[in-house]
């Protein structure tokens, strides 16, 4: 067993070591999964700050793909909710309570998972429009638990 994780572990770190390459997580039905998981996914420098716990940290999309977060750790709650007009991530605190709640189904319209159960997938979100979205969870968002989507 602990050979077979070693060489996942090992194609992993080629993929997202390789010049140019951002990583993309695919689900199923064509759909897109970002994973949200405190204790998996540690810390990576991207373009708009430190990003952790969401994997990948940057998943880039056509126009018109489907989204979808979903909460891979064994413990509630984590919410993938959008910081609007961001092109770094900010200090400090920054999500109202609403981002507890789900709303939205579109990148540019503004989104939040709401807070998921263990397991619990959000809505669909569509990447209508081209552009950078970076998302946080509310809860742990110092934590720092932050990433981006790029549409292209």
């Amino acid at each position: 067993m602990r050979r077979r994780y070693a060489g996942t572990l090992a194609v992993a770190l080629l993929a997202a070591c390789t010049a140019g390459g951002v990583p993309t997580s695919t689900g199923g039905g064509g759909g897109i999964v970002i994973e949200a998981n405190l204790t998996l996914f540690g810390q990576t420098p991207t373009p708009y700050g430190t990003s952790a716990a969401y994997s990948p940290a940057i998943t880039t999309v056509p126009v018109g793909a489907q989204i979808v977060f979903k909460n891979t750790d064994g413990f509630c709650c984590h919410t993938a909710t959008l910081i609007p007009n961001a092109t770094t991530f900010p200090q400090g605190y920054i999500f109202p309570i609403s981002a507890t709640s789900q709303s939205g189904t579109t990148l540019s319209g503004g989104f939040s998972s709401g807070a998921m159960q263990p397991g619990a997938s959000s809505q669909s979100i569509t990447a209508d429009r081209s552009g950078t979205y970076l998302f946080g969870c509310f809860f742990h968002y110092n934590a720092p638990m932050r990433a981006a989507i790029v549409v292209q």
